[in-house]
């Protein structure tokens, strides 16, 4: 078995992962959540003492597989390097403690490994990756093989909806508040102008559009909310779809996945769906409750690299807040 950390932002996670079979026997996270939403996103000092605190509360109740365990997984890249070093630093003294080999995971592939959780991989894929920190479309062959062909210059797919929201008031984090709120709104009724529309860069923005939306809820009343969300999410899809159309005239998707936190949001699987349809492509999805961060992701990559023997060295491993892919 391999037993997995991930710490790279705001959630807590612990899994174990059987290397034979894939299956998940054991998986738990702690979310920061509540703490944060009173300043309207994560605050990193914050997310680092919470981790501090609840890392060792889930491992304690791994204590059971700690004979069986071959490995110990961590998120070592990309994050937030306070918290990512928590997980190295517990990973770490457990690879010490039980003599087992050290694994360090980019969280970026663990995303695209949360297609297959207690599942077989199937490669090769064209894959969307919308989260809070990133927005890419990459090609995959294998684990070793990622080509990033599009990725934001600004803000991501998921972070403009947290720093909408919390124009807004709404809280955080707000990719689920912006989805509920559109539900009722008018996707219409705010002509946002979708970024970068003229543009022969296959890349994403969103700086602009969120001015955009800041003007409109600075001009209006909390009535009208709805309809500001509504339109927001319409065009912050239309872009990713506008890109994708873009690239799929010289690339033909056979295969084509969502994933990451922001993979969850409903209104952009439909219109993926309407986008691969004419392609006759198949649409892979990660379980919603492995879209967000989670240890579990970052245990079925570390089974894979733990197969081919591409470990960690105790001396090299450290942590870094930007992903080479």
């Amino acid at each position: 078995m391999i037993l997995s950390i991930e710490s790279s932002c705001d959630d807590s996670a612990i899994a174990i992962t059987e290397i034979a079979t894939n299956k998940l026997l054991f998986h738990k996270k702690i979310s920061q959540e509540l703490e944060h939403s009173v300043y309207g996103g994560v605050v990193p000092e914050l997310a680092a003492r919470l981790h501090a605190e609840a890392l060792p509360r889930i491992l304690e109740e791994c204590e059971l597989y700690f004979k069986e365990l071959k490995a110990v997984a961590v998120t070592s890249t990309p994050g937030l390097a306070v918290t990512l070093i928590e997980g190295v630093t517990m990973a770490k003294a457990i690879a010490v403690a039980l003599n087992i080999p050290l694994i360090g995971v980019n969280h970026l592939i663990g995303h695209i490994y949360s297609l297959f959780i207690e599942k077989e991989t199937t490669f090769p894929l064209t894959v969307l990756l919308v989260s809070g920190g990133h927005t890419q479309v990459m090609e995959v062959k294998g684990l070793s093989d990622i080509q990033t062909v599009a990725k934001s210059m600004d803000d991501s797919f998921g972070e403009s909806f947290d720093k909408v929201a919390k124009m807004m008031g709404l809280g955080y984090p707000g990719g689920p508040l912006i989805q509920e709120l559109a539900k009722n709104g008018d996707r219409k009724r705010y002509n946002f102008t979708i970024p970068l529309l003229h543009s022969p860069k296959l890349a994403f923005s969103y700086s602009g559009l969120k001015n955009a939306v800041r003007l409109a809820v600075e001009e209006t009343n909390t009535e009208d909310y709805k309809d500001i969300a509504a339109s927001f999410e319409h065009i912050a899809t239309a872009h990713l779809i506008h890109k994708l159309k873009k690239y799929f005239k010289d690339v033909q998707p056979k295969s084509f996945a969502i994933v990451g936190g922001a993979s969850a949001n409903l209104y952009l699987r439909g219109q993926i769906e309407e986008l691969l349809k004419p392609h006759g492509a198949k649409l892979l999805l990660s379980e919603l409750k492995y879209c967000s961060d989670n240890a579990a992701m970052i245990g079925r990559v570390a089974v894979e690299m733990y197969q081919k023997e591409m470990f960690s060295s105790f001396e090299t491993l450290d942590v870094a807040p930007r992903s080479n892919i």
